[in-house]
């Protein structure tokens, strides 16, 4: 371990003090923050390549899936689209991931590739969107902490937009269709025709839209993970994971640099001492309950202290809370709605696609950009209070609308145009609170010996609850609208009640949130580790 000589001086009543005692918090909170640690920032931009990449993996296969020239190479997909390491080398393994997964779906020939690059990026999606949260949670100070793991969802929606406007642009290669001289025999519930991928291709193929259209966007995906494969060589480790593996000198060098202060500054060395306290007390007790554990059975105890004790218990309830109210708050109601609406409405295609996914994607990071400037200065609760109560409103109005209206939207124009707007104003309260703080609080909460199990089990709860969103919310309507607007209420008393505060704490001071490691022998313990390593009183 590193020698940190803690050095003493005389208070004003003669006492001496440490000088650790007298370090208090330094620097600007949130957004104004960001820019005082242009090191710190420029990492967390380039780690946010992750979110980007999972971004655009989730929307370009959604785009490419309407390119006639696609349905064109793999008709029953266009008519059927339903059809220890350490957190640093975790995001290089799953950029790698993603360059495989981008090879294959870009140089697919048959639906068997194509469907194998995307079960190979979704292990990568689902990996990059548990560690990338993490890994910025725990190199970030606390007073910035927020803004930068918002920083990944902005990346995910960022990534989601391009995807549509690069599909949009190589949608136009060689054409918009197929064979321009072909007329389409397709035909829609609403009587309009449609490309027919089975009798609207001429025998040779596609005689104007060439395949450029669709693997260019998909190819693009290459450039970001091969970017971030390379890149994240040269980023630093995670502190915290640095001292949980043993590694403490080069933990102190690390955190040194990112908080651009000499290792000798108080500032940086308490930190560093809170982590090394976290780390040998949470070691220490799990070797005291379970004494005899092998590997595998340290693995699975990890899972099994979530329900060991209360306060643990109570935080992966929360997480998976954050995580399950994320999806079903009537994001992908609103999603499927939109495109249904612009239809019956007498929309072509191209515009639908052009405003609800295009315009509603602006809006989307836009409506990003607040949580990046609130959440470290006004906090996480009154971001997700708020956000939740403008959700709750937005799809009461929109179901009433869709339940009175929504059979005959033509003849209710006003309606339909009041609809839309809300749908809209929806995007923008979702966008800023619940989305972004679904990766912000599920980074934090967790102490660090079990912050990638919990991030885990949150994760997983949260794709899963995309997948049975994605299988539910495209048949239920102005019904969907209602059972979201019941859930979003849920999601703000949960706010109101359940959901600790944690703005300005460092990860190793949100124990006590959650009255954890409360019994008289734990507090005595962790407090004889402390000033064995010579921490002051105020960080017991």
């Amino acid at each position: 371990m590193p020698q940190l000589i803690d050095s003493k001086q005389e208070d004003g009543n003669g006492s001496v003090v440490s000088e650790l005692a007298l370090v208090g918090p330094e620097g600007r909170v949130g957004f104004r923050g960001l820019f005082e640690n242009k090191f710190l920032l420029g990492i967390s931009l380039f780690s946010t390549l992750g979110g980007f990449l999972c971004g655009y993996g989730l929307g370009v296969l959604s785009n490419v899936l309407a390119i006639e020239s696609f349905g064109a190479k793999f008709p029953e997909i266009y008519v059927n689209a339903k059809l220890k390491i350490g957190r640093k080398v975790c995001i290089i393994c799953n950029a790698v991931i993603f360059l495989l997964s981008s090879s294959l779906q870009a140089g697919a020939t048959s639906p068997i590739y194509l469907f194998a690059g995307c079960a190979v990026a979704g292990l990568a999606s689902g990996s990059l969107t548990h560690v990338v949260p993490m890994y910025l949670a725990e190199i970030s100070s606390a007073k910035i902490r927020g803004s930068l793991v918002s920083l990944q969802q902005l990346a995910m929606v960022f990534g989601t937009l391009v995807s549509y406007w690069i599909a949009y642009g190589t949608s136009h290669i060689g054409g918009t269709r197929c064979a321009p001289k072909i007329p389409y025999t397709g035909t829609l519930p609403n009587g309009s025709l449609v490309f027919n991928p089975y009798t609207d291709v001429p025998p040779g193929g596609c005689t104007g839209q060439t395949q450029a259209s669709w693997r260019v966007p998909l190819a693009f995906q290459i450039l970001p993970a091969l970017c971030l494969a390379i890149g994240m060589l040269f980023m630093p480790y995670s502190p915290r994971w640095l001292v949980e593996q043993g590694r403490e000198e080069e933990a102190l060098e690390t955190l040194s640099r990112l908080r651009r202060k000499p290792a000798e500054d108080c500032s940086v060395r308490t930190e560093f001492l809170e982590i090394m306290a976290e780390v040998r007390f949470a070691r220490e007790v799990m070797k005291a309950a379970y004494p005899d554990a092998g590997p595998a059975r340290q693995i699975i105890n990890k899972y099994l202290v979530f329900v060991s004790s209360w306060p643990k218990a109570k935080r992966i309830a929360i997480g998976c809370l954050i995580t399950t109210s994320q999806q079903n708050m009537g994001v992908n109601t609103l999603i499927y709605f939109l495109p249904t609406l612009f239809g019956q409405l007498g929309l072509d295609p191209n515009t639908t696609s052009l405003i609800g996914t295009g315009v509603y994607g602006i809006v989307n990071v836009l409506g990003t950009l607040p949580a990046i400037v609130l959440v470290d200065s006004v906090g996480r609760r009154p971001v997700l209070i708020s956000g939740a109560a403008g959700c709750f409103i937005c799809l009461a109005i929109v179901g009433s609308l869709i339940t009175v209206y929504g059979k005959d939207w033509p003849e209710h124009v006003v309606a339909a145009r009041i609809a839309i707007v809300f749908v809209f104003l929806f995007n923008v309260m979702f966008s800023y609170s619940w989305a972004p703080m679904g990766w912000v609080i599920t980074s934090e909460i967790f102490p660090l010996h079990l912050r990638s199990t919990g991030m885990c089990i949150t994760t997983s709860t949260l794709w899963a609850s995309n997948f049975a969103a994605g299988i539910f919310a495209p048949t239920m309507g102005g019904i969907g609208c209602f059972i979201s607007a019941v859930l979003s209420l849920v999601a703000l008393f949960s706010a109101i009640f359940q959901i600790p505060e944690t703005k300005g704490l460092t990860l190793e001071e949100i124990d006590p949130v959650f009255r954890d490691n409360s019994t008289d022998s734990q507090r005595e313990h962790k407090e004889g580790i402390c000033r064995e390593l010579g921490l002051p009183d105020r960080a017991l």
